[in-house]
């Protein structure tokens, strides 16, 4: 992982330095406070000032909030490596990570807000995290970074259904759910885009260096149609909800993906759960995009499984899994999960078998009630795992 340093200027903090130290902390953070807070106000023992129902609320913030922390913190970060530029840090990224924490002031407690005040500091934080990347990108200026284009379109796609939540609020008429169906669609295209870019990439270089005859394989047709299909179908789905024919459009971007991920060699990477999570994380999209296309053909009435499987799935197991590898890497550390870091990957996971389980199950509420605490407690042990490194210099 490249460090690019700018010798003229002055070192900021370390928690300054880069921008998964904040980012991912923050998210982290959030993602256990939110779940918390949701919790109470599902069950009627919390009221907050927000002008959201109770799980408008939970979706805007765990679409919105949390998500957005972790994107931004991947993506500045990974965009100094792929153009050579310096990296966001010091006074600029203090700024970002300050907006982002008014944005979840202000939809938290929106009801005591004008609402155009609330929704310009939530829209705010995407719009300047896009145009950041944006402005990165096209800076470098070189052919290599041509690809790199429209990394940041599912995150302008994820501002476009931010604003879609707060119009209903101003009594502008919005399709419903349109909002988070399109926020959905956006962050399951930008982890299978990131997943398909750095999960074949890692585990071969994982073996290799143990030189192992098994590769991970690629074929560029088969590439082509798993992608296409696969955005096409979730992006199709969140404008157009009630055609059947997306159903199985889902169902043959599943199989797609499915033959594409087995060619990655998963299997292999069995004694690097670092490396087995992110293989696991896209397993997850590609569950969820088989039940929601099933969801459609009207096999079963299994929408809100296939939402979670992509959320508390894929985006819970993807977002650990990158969080814990990007923060080993750039902090100087051995890129293998150690048994705090096991311990994460296996609450998370069993929090999304839970959270679906309870959408299927008569004994939901207490499903979903050890989802939540296993969510929260997957966070908050990363957090206590890895924050002190977050806030502590590089070791080399």
């Amino acid at each position: 992982m490249i460090q690019i340093t700018d010798p003229a200027a002055k070192a900021p903090p370390a928690l300054l330095s880069l921008a998964f130290r904040p980012f991912f902390l923050l998210a982290s953070l959030w993602a256990a406070i939110a779940i918390g807070l949701w919790m109470g106000m599902l069950y009627g023992e919390l009221t907050l000032p927000t002008r959201f129902d109770p799980l408008s609320w939970h979706i805007h913030e765990m679409l919105f909030g949390w998500i957005g922390a972790a994107v931004a913190g991947f993506l500045l970060t990974a965009i100094p490596n792929w153009t050579g530029r310096t990296p966001v840090r010091g006074p600029l990224l203090a700024a970002l990570a300050g907006l982002w924490m008014l944005a979840r002031a202000a939809s938290l407690a929106s009801a005591l807000l004008p609402l155009w005040l609330a929704a310009a500091v939530e829209l705010a934080f995407p719009l300047a995290i896009c145009a950041l990347a944006w402005r990165e990108i096209i800076a470098a200026g070189n052919r290599r970074n041509r690809r790199n284009l429209p990394m940041p379109v599912p995150l302008a796609l994820l501002t476009v259904a931010d604003l879609l939540m707060y119009l209903p609020l101003a009594g502008i008429d919005v399709p419903q759910g349109l909002s988070w169906r399109l926020a959905l669609a956006a962050v399951a295209i930008l982890m299978s885009v990131i997943g398909a870019r750095i999960i074949p990439a890692f585990t071969r270089n994982w073996l290799v260096a143990r030189r192992s005859p098994v590769q991970p394989a690629s074929n560029r047709w088969l590439d082509i149609a798993a992608t296409a299909s696969l955005h096409a179908a979730l992006l199709g789905w969140a404008l157009f909800p009630e055609v059947k024919a997306l159903g199985l459009l889902l169902l043959t971007a599943a199989a797609l993906n499915l033959w594409r991920v087995a060619r990655w060699r998963g299997m292999a990477t069995l004694a690097e759960p670092l490396l087995l999570v992110l293989h696991l994380g896209y397993l997850w999209i590609i569950a969820g995009a088989a039940l929601l296309g099933l969801s459609l053909l009207q096999v079963a009435p299994i929408q809100v499984a296939a939402i979670h499987a992509l959320t508390a799935g894929a985006m819970g197991s993807m977002v650990l899994g990158v969080m814990a590898r990007v923060s080993l890497g750039h902090t100087g550390r051995t890129l293998s999960a150690d048994a705090s870091t096991r311990i994460i990957f296996l609450i998370i996971s069993v929090a999304a078998f839970c959270r679906i389980a309870a959408t299927l199950s008569l004994s939901n509420a207490y499903l979903l009630q050890l989802s939540a605490l296993c969510w929260a407690l997957a966070f908050l042990l990363f957090v206590a795992r890895y924050g002190a490194w977050l806030l502590r210099p590089r070791l080399r």
